[in-house]
């Protein structure tokens, strides 16, 4: 299924599915997000404490044990890790900076675009830019290194996780916090959302799907395999926006969004360049993990640790606009991605020069 006709099928779905759970209850806008639901998650956690953003959200170990469940049944399940696990989770600590400061990860681009906030448009055009630049330095020679092989149980701790956060979210014990108010209390059905996180697991599992990565394959092969996904989540969601008299066009005034196009753009460019340089987004990164890779799951836990910060320092937008705290914190990150990304390149040209010139 690893083909354009099986991710246009996962972004069909996507669509489908953030429009049925906003329906059912999810945030406006906000059906489907990576960013959204691992920042409600670690509040319910008691990561962080802003009081509207707690809840575990059951589409989180849905996409993780869907894409376990499924490549476990295809035989594609294997543990493996070991390479650059630090400076994997800095880039998934950087990249949910950027995305909390855009309001939205990849996915949410192309359902705000999709339901009118033009915003989003400004967000893309940064998630494009960010991509372009973690692309160039693969080009140059960036590489987090080769993974290898993991003993068999390590690749299970990750779905046994989003396992324990389901039996948390069911069993509601006194150290679980939920949100009366604000997006985390605005929630779809629990089997509901865990039936569609375990649908697009699975589905994203076996296409490959992401959205960092048609980004990244359209520039370095012209290949729209991957992007195509990204404009069938826009066509389906506008179509089910306009049936449900959703449709919302402009800047001013959408959903869970702010107008700040500077940081619009450049926390979604800090975002692309982290996804560029890990190889895959967010959503790419939960079904990584789900599959076996420990790299992944670090990446998941930088992605997790930044949400905690986020939101315990005051760096995460609202509708009300980006604080100050937030612009120097997504600042700060585009200069560790630009050191990193030269410092890794200047060591792998040194360490294949050296290699070259020990055998000649």
């Amino acid at each position: 299924m690893g083909n354009k006709i099986g991710v246009l099928i996962t972004g069909a779905v996507i669509g489908i599915v953030a429009l049925i759970l906003t329906k059912m209850g999810n945030p406006a806008n906000m059906g489907l997000c990576i960013a959204c639901f691992m920042r409600d998650t670690a509040g319910g956690l008691g990561l962080h404490q802003a009081a509207v953003v707690r809840y575990i959200r059951p589409e989180i170990p849905g996409i993780i044990l869907g894409a376990f469940l499924i490549a476990a049944f295809n035989r594609e399940f294997r543990a493996s890790g070991g390479a650059n696990k630090t400076v994997r989770f800095i880039l998934g600590f950087i990249m949910m900076i950027g995305m909390l400061v855009f309001l939205g990860c990849p996915l949410r681009v192309a359902l705000r675009l999709g339901a009118g906030d033009l915003n989003a448009l400004v967000g893309f055009a940064g998630l494009f830019a960010g991509v372009a630049a973690g692309t160039f330095f693969l080009k140059s020679g960036f590489s987090l290194g080769r993974s290898g092989s993991q003993p068999g149980w390590a690749g299970v701790v990750f779905p046994a996780i989003a396992v324990i956060l389901l039996l948390l979210l069911f069993l509601k014990p006194s150290f679980i916090s939920f949100s009366q108010e604000g997006p985390g209390s605005n929630h779809a059905p629990v089997l509901i959302s865990l039936f569609a996180g375990l649908l697009v697991g699975a589905l994203s599992q076996r296409s490959r799907f992401c959205m960092a990565g048609g980004i990244r394959d359209l520039i370095l092969f012209r290949n729209f395999n991957l992007i195509a996904g990204f404009l069938m989540i826009i066509l389906v969601t506008f179509a089910g926006s306009l049936y449900l008299n959703k449709f919302q066009p402009g800047f001013a005034a959408q959903p869970i969004a702010h107008s700040e196009a500077l940081w619009n753009f450049l926390g979604l460019a800090a975002a692309g360049w982290a996804a560029a340089l890990l190889g895959g987004c967010p959503l790419r990164q939960l079904v990584l993990a789900g599959q076996g890779n420990t790299d992944a799951a670090v990446t998941v836990g930088g992605l997790a640790a930044g949400a905690a910060a986020a939101h315990t320092f005051g760096l995460a937008a609202s509708p009300a606009g980006v604080p100050q705290a937030g612009g120097m914190a997504v600042a700060a990150g585009l200069i560790i991605l630009l050191a990193l990304s030269m410092g890794v390149c200047y060591k792998t040209v040194t360490s294949e020069r050296r290699r070259v010139h020990a055998d000649s």
